[in-house]
């Protein structure tokens, strides 16, 4: 608990009039002019004893043990207040209130009748004048400092206070003395309730807000949203600040008790103090009354009694100087409304997150540690609990209520154990204070007042709408949800009102002719599921998901081959949770021929966009129990596992699968997927480094391709064959095979394929050391294409070689940077053949730079990758590497044995090392053969090409050794 007296204390609470004045006049100079308004503030406060309980935005709270230190107190703020040169020569005006009691001491400062009193008092102030209660003024009256005295200004009406109290003013030589009538219910109505917490993370909300009232040509302003999303508490505060701006006060209307619309006047008419029985209608008598009041009305809770949305609307007709401000669920479609949709609190990205001074004032992150301290008050936000805080932020939508309701369970748990909790959130949300409406005190009773304002149809179409994950098209929610006999444009008009009643989202669209999308929020999506599954509707409802979204996954299959390829990913990416949802429900009832279907449909999908893992996964799931499901389709999704599985660098495992699946295929005389098993197969054992083995397969399958006049697959067998010819040192072939997978790819408008092809002319002119003037336009060129498809491992490829341009350029700098580039692509993608290709490129950076060092902790690292995965050619690739770095580093003849083992290793794969290695290669070789003689060179040579990998690896420097189990697994994370 904090360091602050107990007992009898004066309390003492301050702010600046016309705060929002201000800002709006000095904009972003403006946090200048509170930061020098607070620290004159402080000095006062601190000089005399002061304790300061609380600060937000331009308001204070202090306390002091005696009344007459805070008396000198405010006498000292007033003065240095005046004396003060502020921004752009403007005035600041504050009005400070003092009371005396005895508030009880809490967690996060005080509470009771005193505290209340001392904040009324302040409020009834203007600026630069100072209030005192009866009680204070006892205490004090008889120790005044020279040229202040007291002023009786007799009794008052005090906001929320039953009876009158005596208030007096604090008159200070050369200030200001004479001020108008205070701002209290005798003159001036003001029924906002008092808030026990500050406002957190709304400040823009609460000037735009605000500015709008200010507006001549503005009368009703309604805020909609989502049942916990702080409605009410921001337009108490939009209306607290316009206080000045009203010169007939604030009212403040709660109409949560009534749900019958004819009340709705009269409740108002109550609230102003109007009652009936005066011979005239009580609507005439309101008008009469407000017809010339410069007054701000604020109705809260307005969604159960939206009917009476035309008799507000006349209401302002007949009183001009009038404005509304209304909190709904629901808009009230009145031609004078101007609707504010109040948008969750701001979150973090859990992936991306800053450091723990700025993660603190993320307005949602903000909410849960002041809420948490009030129930912890010792709690902290620390480098061990930041990411979980983050995440409970994001997984509550950044809902204030949720949020809250979080929070007050820190009292027991610690946030990693309540993230975990958070699967089912509205069975954890529960235990909101006694002191607030039922409907707000779980999530659940939030999210079901809604929910039970809607008709049947409605109810219904929520219902159905739940089972999307992360919202929709308007085409598919019109789709799915439109019953055959169902009139056109019902289930449209549906939506839009459960978008006017917050429980939908439109999504803003990022694009001209992007397709309109809907969202529920996951709290409210939580429950619309739960009402699904006691409606008894959650079976049919997720079988038609699952059926629209493969039939969406099955057209998309197709459309990836062609000219749509990027707007058929970008849809596939924007449906991933839906498509994920359908899959996960299809393999978990067993419904595994659906299941597979679509994991044939999604294979490129998975590949280009980096879902690999996640794709081989759920195959993997859906074929273990797949031996009943038909041949054809078993066949189908075995071959896309296959290929899975070979881009995750488990060529073992994706060469029994494609072997599998060409049993099938010819068992069922399938030639196009004997061509298709065949070309997996190939890549195998290319993979491997089997180059030998790996042509026919290649060439049978591309000739098969060209038999069924397959024209995407004939492309992509002469860029596979390309690739092999480049690996053997066939250039002239390679390139030859390349441009003609271009120019087919070209005709289908195939962009993958295109930039696919592109990069690797531009690879092959590149290691071969060929018409270097064509290499940096073909690369850029590709990788363009790569970024417009968002083909991960293209962009990593592309980025790999322009290293290797650099590089050789001379330009180690960015080298080094697109080689990280690459890396980083390649690790998100856990693909084990690039992490390792890219490790030692950057490894010869590192040598370039002359950091041997890290170099040789670089092709160390790639080398045990190599060597997990079985690729021979990296693995000879590495132990090149490997063997420049030690030579450098003294032990030449280590080196020399492991390129013995690396040449034994190429002639036997058929690999030859290519030209773009060949000069820094012969230049190590000779330094190594100058420093250790011709005939002890000749010697570990013929030993290391009779080596295995595993020897030659284990007989080097015995200080450092180097251990191949150790597979280094923490570079793919």
């Amino acid at each position: 608990m904090r360091d602050l007296p107990a007992g009898t204390v004066t309390l003492l609470f301050t702010d600046i009039e016309g705060s929002t004045h201000l800002l709006q006049q000095l904009g972003d100079r403006y946090a200048t002019l509170l930061t020098e308004c607070r620290t004159l503030l402080r000095t006062a406060f601190r000089t005399y004893h002061g304790h300061e309980v609380d600060m937000q935005g331009d308001a204070f709270f202090a306390v002091f043990t005696r009344a007459s230190d805070a008396l000198l107190a405010t006498v000292a703020a007033q003065r240095e207040l005046t004396r003060h040169s502020w921004p752009d020569a403007v005035t600041v005006r504050v009005r400070m209130g003092l009371h005396t009691g005895e508030p009880s001491r809490v967690a996060e400062g005080y509470v009771g009748l005193g505290v209340h009193i001392s904040a009324r008092i302040m409020s009834a102030a203007h600026g630069g004048q100072v209030l005192l209660s009866q009680t204070t003024r006892d205490l004090v009256e008889h120790d005044l400092p020279e040229g202040v005295s007291l002023r009786d200004l007799g009794e008052h009406h005090l906001k929320d206070l039953e009876r009158p109290g005596q208030l007096y003013q604090l008159v200070i030589a050369g200030l200001p003395s004479d001020f108008p009538p205070l701002k209290n219910l005798d003159h001036h109505l003001d029924s906002l309730p008092v808030q026990p917490t500050p406002l957190i993370g709304r400040e823009r909300e609460v000037v735009t807000i605000g500015q709008l009232l200010r507006r001549e040509d503005m009368h009703l302003v309604t805020l909609t949203g989502p049942g916990g999303t702080g409605k009410t508490r921001i337009a108490i505060q939009v209306a607290s600040e316009l206080r000045d701006a009203f010169v007939d006060g604030v009212c403040f209307v709660s109409l949560a008790p009534i749900n019958d619309s004819t009340l709705v006047l009269p409740t108002i008419a109550k609230a102003f103090g109007i009652r009936d029985g005066s011979g005239q209608p009580l609507t005439a008598h309101l008008v009469e009354a407000l017809q010339q009041k410069q007054a701000l009305l604020l109705l809260d809770n307005f969604e159960q009694v939206v009917e009476a949305a035309s008799q507000v609307s006349e209401l302002l007709v007949s009183c001009p100087r009038l404005k509304i401000l209304i909190t709904s669920r629901e808009v009230l479609h009145v031609l004078a409304e101007h609707e504010f949709a109040v948008p969750p609190l701001a979150l973090p990205d859990p992936a991306h997150l800053p450091g723990l001074t700025v993660l603190a004032r993320i307005p949602s992150v903000a909410l849960f540690l002041q809420r948490t301290q009030a129930v912890r008050p010792e709690f902290e936000l620390t480098a061990a609990n930041a990411r979980a805080i983050a995440e409970i932020c994001v997984r509550l939508d950044g809902l204030p209520l949720a949020i809250e309701l979080a929070a007050a369970r820190m009292k027991l748990l610690s946030p990693q154990v309540l993230l975990a909790r958070l699967g089912r959130r509205l069975s954890i949300l529960t235990g909101g204070g006694r002191d607030v409406p039922a409907r707000q005190q779980t999530l659940r009773n939030a999210i079901d007042w809604s929910y039970q304002l809607l008709n049947t149809r409605e109810q219904q179409l929520f219902r159905r709408l739940s089972v999307f994950v992360g919202g929709c098209t308007l085409q598919a929610a019109e789709a799915f949800c439109t019953a055959p006999d169902e009139a056109a444009g019902k289930t449209l008009d549906g939506i839009a009102s459960l978008i006017d009643k917050s429980l939908l989202q439109r999504v803003e669209q990022t694009e001209e002719n992007e397709e309109t999308r809907i969202l529920m929020l996951e709290t409210i999506r939580e429950y619309g599921q739960e009402v699904l599954t006691a409606n008894g509707e959650e079976e049919a409802t997720r079988q038609a998901h699952a059926d629209y979204f493969l039939s969406l996954a099955e057209e998309a299959e197709s459309a990836l081959k062609g000219p749509q390829l990027v707007v058929w990913l970008e849809r596939l990416e924007q449906e991933h949770d839906n498509l994920r949802a359908a899959w996960q429900w299809a393999v978990e009832g067993g419904r595994l021929e659906m299941a597979l279907r679509f994991g044939i449909a999604l294979e490129r999908f998975w590949v280009v966009r980096g879902h690999r893992n996640e794709g081989l996964a759920f195959l993997e799931r859906a074929l273990a129990g797949s031996a009943g499901v038909a041949t054809d389709v078993r066949a189908k999704a075995l071959l896309a596992a296959a290929r899975l599985a070979f881009n995750q660098s488990n060529y073992d495992q994706g060469e029994v699968l494609a072997q599998e699946s060409l049993a099938l295929f010819r068992k069922l005389q399938d030639r196009r997927g004997i061509a298709l098993s065949l070309d997996r197969l190939g890549m195998a054992a290319w993979r491997r480094g089997n180059f030998p083995a790996a042509r026919p397969l290649m060439e049978e399958d591309l000739a098969l391709f060209k038999e069924l006049g397959d024209q995407d697959r004939v492309a992509w067998s002469l860029f596979t064959l390309g690739l092999l010819n480049n690996k053997q040192g066939e250039y002239s072939r390679a390139y030859a095979l390349l441009e003609e997978s271009l120019a087919l790819f070209r005709k289908l408008g195939n962009k993958r394929g295109i930039a696919a092809s592109l990069t690797q002319l531009g690879g092959t002119l590149l290691v071969s050391q060929s018409n270097q003037t064509l290499i940096y336009p073909l690369l850029e060129e590709g990788l363009s294409l790569d970024r417009e498809v968002g083909d991960k491992e293209g962009m990593a490829v592309s980025s790999l070689l322009l290293a290797w341009v650099a590089l050789r350029q001379g330009d180690v700098t960015t080298a080094r940077v697109r080689v990280e580039q690459s890396l980083d692509l390649y690790k998100e993608m856990e693909h084990r053949e690039g992490v390792a290709e890219a490790l030692s490129l950057l490894g010869r950076v590192e040598a370039s730079r002359g950091d041997h060092a890290l170099a040789r902790a670089l092709y160390e690292q790639s080398l045990a990758l190599a060597q997990e995965i079985g690729d021979r050619e990296l693995i000879a690739s590495g132990l090149e590497g490997l063997a420049s770095s030690v030579a450098v580093q003294g032990e030449p003849a280590w080196a020399v044995r492991l390129w013995g083992t690396a040449e034994a290793l190429r002639e036997a794969i058929e690999a030859p090392l290519q030209p773009i290695e060949r000069a820094d290669y012969d230049h190590a070789v000779i330094a190594a053969r100058d420093s250790l003689g011709e005939e002890t060179f000749a010697l570990a040579w013929a030993r290391g090409r009779t080596m295995t990998v595993e020897q030659v690896l284990t007989t080097g420097d015995q200080d450092k050794p180097f251990h191949p189990s150790q597979q280094n697994h923490h570079l793919l994370h």
